[in-house]
């Protein structure tokens, strides 16, 4: 009787050429074909994305809010119009109450639109009245902190500050805006890592275009502890004293130069 030919059973110990081994393809090296499909969606969608989260940072604002504060400075701009060229200080409570501008700036023509209390978003809606008018050859803001407090994330603020740019550069393409870091506030020490997170979103941001500059005043806040420095702030721990507003002027002062 004829016997079948069987192909022998494989030997698990057996080892396979090294040429095999070799040639053979390293799949745990090689991402996922579904991995690089959506690497390549998220470079895609991000811009769109960023674009979208100023759009909801914009419908936040709250018109009606700052109506009053924004309905005054038209009004005194009607009466007296502002120099265009000028310096325009802009955005929330840290603005309005640098009330030395002028004396710390000798020489430049100041114009503060701060509105206390204001977040980003407010600034960006209210630009086509409050700053695109001026025509100013720069622009230092401070603004950003009140939206983390609220809630925002660091990347929502960060998309804000974009749009504001990009909104200014459109009517304005030689003005140059300054974003005065987010200070460490100690009454606000749950944020800080936020305020970390925004500042390195806006400084990268800043460092894309040169009509953009990055103030840096965050260290200086900081103690040899690597706290926040409460000789700089009055009794609510978050509003500058004379003393913080001297530590800020000479960074400023090399922006505006």
């Amino acid at each position: 009787m004829r016997v079948p030919w069987r192909r022998p059973a494989a030997d698990c110990n057996q080892r396979r050429p090294s040429h095999w081994r070799r040639n053979r393809p390293n799949r745990l090296l090689r991402p996922p074909a579904a991995e690089l499909g959506l690497a390549r969606v998220n470079r895609l969608l991000l811009p769109f994305l960023a674009l979208l989260v100023s759009g909801a940072a914009a419908l936040n604002a709250a018109p009606e809010k700052w109506a009053s504060a924004i309905d005054k400075f038209t009004a005194a701009d009607a009466a007296k119009p502002p120099a265009k060229g000028s310096i325009l200080f802009a955005g929330s409570s840290s603005i309005v109450k640098w009330t030395t501008l002028a004396a710390d700036f000798p020489g430049k023509v100041i114009l503060n639109r701060g509105f206390g209390g204001s977040e980003l978003s407010d600034l960006l809606h209210y630009a086509d009245r409050i700053v695109l008018p001026y025509a100013p050859a720069r622009i230092v803001i401070y603004s950003g902190e009140n939206d983390l407090q609220q809630g925002q994330t660091p990347a929502a603020v960060h998309a804000t500050f974009r749009a504001l740019c990009e909104k200014v550069h459109a009517a304005l393409p030689e003005t140059r805006i300054g974003f005065i870091a987010l200070k460490p506030s100690p009454s606000r020490t749950k944020i800080l890592p936020a305020v970390i997170e925004a500042n390195r979103l806006i400084a990268a941001e800043c460092a894309r275009d040169p009509r953009r500059a990055f103030i840096d005043i965050y260290p200086v806040m900081l103690g040899a502890d690597g706290q926040p420095r409460r000789e700089f702030f009055v009794q609510d721990m978050l509003h500058l004293n004379p003393a913080g507003y001297s530590a800020w002027r000479p960074l400023v002062a090399r922006f505006l130069e």
